[in-house]
């Protein structure tokens, strides 16, 4: 695991001048590779590396970037871990290739020399980013793996030419970088508390797409492909649906997870796991511990707070499963204490809470181990989270409403104030399926109306759900609406469910710029790497084919992978209510953050951030009477956060 940088600069550039810029950007990446750094230059040809290392396979020389192959045609800076390495090892040393030692850079660039670059990358298995120069066609080609589980910044620098970074705040090092802010990934953050891919909070730079890699090169503009493609993944998988029985998959389920987990648990440091006692990570621990000759560590935090609290269900299952288990209960003031921490962390805008606990739990793990496994694509690609189930509830009320009625009751809908349903709503939150629970139905239920009075149930029913503020134009004059992230084209011809086309735009969207980046950025400010068995694309793509109801059926979620579970641990451990690896912020808003909070939503921080402070006010006061969630006020604390910290 490591950090990269690059500057294709023009060709024949003083050398100095070259090295002592990537030198500067390398060391703003320090956190990701306290072990190690290298440099590489070719001056004539504009080209320079850097390399921050976290050293995991072959601790030796042999390992160092960045790395030439053998012919010394390519040279190479890689960030990740390939889990096949030593099958595609195998394969070169077979066509006459030699190796110096046994890192799985190694393999890539030895990989690239012999296949070329596209049909390198389609035998890659892992995550990673990566950059390759071509000494002789000077060509840089750049790479990022198929779900997006590595960053990969781009810029462009006027007649300085191209950069590369794991993380934005490399480019922030060179004065030749400008830091205008982009207004349209300002309203998408506004809206869904990340930058969506391919914006990024500046306006000169974007984020290389997950499974695409690019051609550039100096004075040309970048030309990209798609080598491996979630949409078409999605696709195919439901025209080519599995049928035989629910024990038969579980059990080829079982077998694709034990493979993936082994694969990860691969590493010449010490390797643990997070378990919060959810069906996610439950299920990692456990198949880890099955291929495990000795106790593994497990990992987990709590809060004193009994809602929040998933400490006890995860010792209960660690000591089911036998693990050599470390917690570590969090007061309020010590979790906020890595306030202060969180915008060099995330150094683009970024307003998931539970960022907080993942970076606290990281620490606590780097404490014991340098890898640690972890349960992230459970919710999105087996579908855990409520909103599946809300969608399919009201697509079925949706087709049951006679098509002549639909616009009148829709018109009826938007009609009654949203208040008014807010009020109805928590009088009947008792009876209320899960899911049903928020601050917002009154927002919910004009969103149903609109749908209804056009006569569709549109995918805009999930951007609404997925929503902080749904009107970002209304805090950000002049922002816009807020832009639908990536690959979010209509879907209704090759995927009809809305809930199958929620999955599809959870794995293309919130998996790479939410899910990911959270556990890429805490665990890299931790020095520690973090691994997703469940997020193996052969998973992903096994379990496109499988029905929803092998998924989600009556209410219960995972159900496919609950199978699994079941062979290694007790329902009764893991079943439970879904909770989230979440903290007590709407308490400690209220509390112990509130004097940190009053501060960054002053009106005259507001307005100098280019916000309108009526909105977000009332939404404060409304919270401090225990009227709404934190979420949107978080977007709005984090966004003021980082400008203090960036601009």
């Amino acid at each position: 695991m490591c950090g990269i940088v690059g500057w294709h600069a023009p060709p024949g550039s003083d050398p100095a001048a070259l090295e002592a810029a990537v030198r500067r950007m390398t060391a703003t990446l320090v956190h990701r590779g306290p072990d190690d750094q290298g440099h590489w230059t070719d001056a004539q040809s504009g080209m320079a590396l850097g390399f921050r290392r976290l050293s995991i396979l072959d601790l030796t020389e042999a390992g160092r970037q960045p790395m030439l192959s053998g012919g010394g045609r390519y040279a190479c800076v890689f960030n990740g871990e390939i889990y096949n390495h030593r099958d595609l090892r195998a394969e070169l040393e077979r066509g006459g290739v030699r190796f110096r030692g046994r890192s799985d850079t190694e393999a890539v660039v030895e990989a690239v020399a012999a296949f070329g670059v596209r049909a390198a990358l389609g035998r890659l298995r892992g995550m990673f980013a990566l950059a390759i120069w071509d000494r002789v066609e000077r060509n840089l080609f750049l790479a990022r793996d198929r779900l997006g589980k590595k960053p990969l910044y781009v810029a462009r620098s006027g007649e300085a030419g191209w950069l590369f970074a794991s993380e934005l705040k490399a480019f922030c090092a060179l004065e030749a970088f400008g830091r205008d802010l982009d207004p349209a990934a300002v309203a998408a953050y506004l809206r869904f508390g990340f930058v969506p891919a391919p914006l990024t909070i500046f306006r000169g730079a974007w984020k290389l797409a997950p499974g695409t890699f690019c051609r550039l090169r100096f004075g040309q503009a970048a030309w990209s492909e798609t080598y491996w493609s979630l949409r078409r993944v999605a696709i195919q998988g439901q025209r080519r649906r599995r049928t035989e029985p629910a024990e038969q998959l579980a059990s080829e389920l079982d077998a694709l997870l034990r493979d993936a987990v082994a694969r990860r648990m691969v590493a010449d440091v010490p390797v643990g796991v997070f378990l919060s006692g959810g069906i996610d990570s439950s299920a990692v621990a456990a198949l880890m511990q099955a291929q495990s000759a000795r106790p593994v560590k497990t990992f987990s935090i709590g809060f004193h707070e009994k809602q929040y609290d998933e400490a006890p269900a995860a010792e209960a299952v660690a000591r089911h499963l036998g693990t050599d288990h470390r917690q570590r209960y969090v007061s309020a003031e010590e979790a906020c204490g890595v306030l202060p921490d969180l915008a060099t962390v995330f150094d683009e805008p970024f307003a998931d809470s539970t960022q907080i606990a993942t970076l606290l739990v990281s620490r606590l793990a780097r404490e014991s181990v340098t890898v640690a496994l972890s349960g992230d694509g459970g919710d999105e690609v087996f579908a855990g989270y409520r909103h599946y189930a809300a969608l399919r509830t009201l697509s079925r009320v949706f087709a049951a409403v006679p098509r002549p009625l639909r616009r009148p009751a829709g018109t009826l809908l938007t009609r009654v104030p949203g208040g008014w349903w807010d009020a109805a709503f928590r009088l009947a939150e008792p009876v209320l399926p899960a899911w049903g629970r928020n601050q917002r139905h009154g927002e919910r239920v004009h969103q149903v109306g609109a749908l209804l009075s056009r006569g569709r149930l549109q995918d805009d029913l999930y951007w609404g759900m997925l929503s902080r503020w749904p009107h970002p134009e209304e805090l950000a004059p002049g922002a816009g609406p807020g832009r639908i992230p990536c690959e979010a084209a209509r879907l209704e011809p090759e995927i009809p469910g809305i809930a199958e086309r929620a999955l599809f735009h959870d794995q293309a969207c919130l998996l790479p710029d939410d899910i990911l980046v959270m556990a890429d950025r805490a665990g890299m400010a931790a020095g520690l790497e973090v691994r997703s068995p469940l997020l193996d694309h052969r998973v992903v793509e096994w379990a496109w084919r499988l029905p929803l109801a092998m998924k989600l059926h009556r209410g219960v979620t995972k159900r496919i992978l609950r199978r699994v579970l079941y062979r290694y641990v007790p329902a009764g451990l893991v079943d439970r209510p879904k909770a989230g690896f979440s903290v007590p912020l709407d308490d400690w808003l209220r509390g112990p953050l509130r004097e940190w909070a009053e501060d960054l939503l002053r009106s005259s921080r507001l307005e100098e951030a280019g916000l309108r402070p009526a909105p977000i006010r009332d939404a404060w006061r409304r919270h401090l009477a225990g009227r709404t969630a934190h979420h949107p006020l978080w977007v709005v604390l984090m966004l003021i956060a980082w400008r203090r910290r960036w601009c």
